[in-house]
C-alpha cells in the first residue's frame, strides 16, 4: 500500500525563505512539482502561504513553482514589511494590511480553495468564537465550509497579532452558528489571526487529518522548519516586564514552543517506524530571527542558512526522495 505523503511548513515570516529554498531543491532534483510529490500541504502563517501558492492552479499545473516562491520572499518581502513613519505607537500594528492583501490578491487572483490541485490544510485562530479554524479543500469541495479565496486563506493565517490585524472573512451566519451555536444572531464574518499562535508547526495537524482522510494508510511525514531561535531572553530584563515588554517576545515563545511540541510528538509517533518522518530545521546562527527583516543583509543570510541546511542534511534528503518518489 502506498504511504500518504505529507508536507507541513512552519510559520516564521520573512524566514519563509528557508523552507522555499528546500521545496526549490525537491523540486530541482525530481523536476516535478511539489503538488505532484505530496497528497496533503499543512501550513501556518508564512508556511501557510507556501501551501496556497503551491497548490494554486495555472494553466496545464500550479501557478508557481518553489523557485518562483523563492524570487517572491525576495522581492516582496520588502513590500511587505516596509514601515510606515506613521505607525510607530503601541496601539496599532506594525504594518498596514493593504499591502499584503494587495499582493496576495494580484499573485493568486479569485482561485478558491475547492481548486486547489492537492488536498491542503491551513490553520487560522477564530478570535471571537475562540477556536482554531482550519481551511480544507476537501471540506470546500463537500460545501462543508465556505470555498474561500486563496488570497483570503493565505491573508488569514499569516496576520500575526501586532504585525497586521485580524483578517476579515464574510462567510454565512448559518456557517457561524454551525461552528459555534452561541454565536450572536447574523454574525457573517469570521475574525482570523495567525495559525501560530496554536499550531505554529501544524505537522501533527496535518498527520491528524491524513490519518481522517486515508485511515490505515502508512504516512510519510516532511515537516519544513524556517529556523530554530536562538536570541535568549535574560531573566533580569524580563521580571521587570509588563504587558508592553512582554508583547513581542512572547509571540516568539509561543511559536517556538509550540513547533518544538509538535516536532516532539511527530518524532515519537512516526520515527520507529523507519524512514517516515523527516524534519528539517537549522539554527539561526546567520540571519535575525525576526519574523519581519527583509533586510537585504538578512535575506543573503537567510539563504545562506538553507544552502547550508540542504548540504548538511544531503544524505538525509536522498532518503527522503526514495521514499516519495512514486
Amino acid at each position: 500500500m502506498d504511504p500518504v505523503r505529507i508536507l507541513s511548513i512552519d510559520g516564521g515570516g520573512i524566514r519563509g525563505l528557508i523552507p522555499a529554498k528546500i521545496l526549490y531543491e525537491l523540486e530541482r532534483r525530481t523536476e516535478k512539482p511539489i503538488s505532484s510529490l505530496f497528497d496533503l500541504i499543512a501550513g501556518t502563517s508564512t508556511g501557510g502561504i507556501i501551501a496556497v501558492a503551491l497548490s494554486c492552479p495555472g494553466e496545464g499545473g500550479p501557478r508557481f513553482s518553489a523557485q518562483a516562491l523563492v524570487e517572491f520572499y525576495l522581492t516582496e518581502g520588502p513590500r511587505i514589511f516596509k514601515r510606515s513613519p506613521w505607525r510607530i505607537g503601541l496601539l496599532e500594528e506594525k504594518y498596514p494590511s493593504q499591502t499584503i492583501e494587495g499582493i496576495l490578491q494580484e499573485y493568486l487572483g479569485n482561485i478558491t480553495l475547492s481548486e486547489a490541485l492537492v488536498e491542503i490544510l491551513v490553520t487560522a485562530y477564530e478570535i471571537e468564537l475562540r477556536q482554531p479554524y482550519f481551511f480544507k479543500r476537501h471540506r470546500a469541495r463537500e460545501g462543508e465550509q465556505p470555498d474561500i479565496a486563496l488570497w483570503q486563506v493565505a491573508r488569514a493565517t499569516s496576520a500575526a497579532p501586532t504585525y497586521f490585524e485580524p483578517a476579515r472573512v464574510e462567510v454565512p451566519p448559518s456557517f457561524v452558528r454551525q461552528l459555534d451555536p452561541r454565536a450572536p444572531k447574523g454574525k457573517n464574518f469570521l475574525s482570523l489571526v495567525d495559525g501560530g499562535v496554536m499550531a505554529n508547526n501544524p505537522a501533527m495537524c496535518a498527520l491528524a487529518e491524513a490519518r481522517r482522510l486515508w485511515p490505515g494508510r502508512p504516512v510519510i511525514l516532511v515537516s519544513l522548519g524556517t529556523g530554530e531561535l536562538t536570541r535568549p531572553i535574560p531573566h533580569e530584563e524580563a521580571i521587570g516586564w509588563g504587558l508592553a515588554g512582554w508583547a513581542r517576545p512572547l509571540l516568539d515563545v509561543i511559536f517556538d514552543g509550540v513547533s518544538d511540541t509538535a516536532d516532539y510528538q511527530c518524532r515519537w509517533l512516526l520515527e520507529e517506524g523507519g524512514n517516515r518522518y523527516f524534519r528539517f530545521q537549522t539554527t539561526l546562527t546567520l540571519g535575525k530571527d525576526d519574523l519581519d527583516d527583509a533586510s537585504q543583509t538578512n535575506l543573503h543570510a537567510l539563504e545562506t542558512l538553507a544552502e547550508e541546511l540542504i548540504s548538511r542534511e544531503a544524505s538525509r534528503l536522498e532518503q527522503l526522495l526514495e521514499n516519495l518518489v512514486r
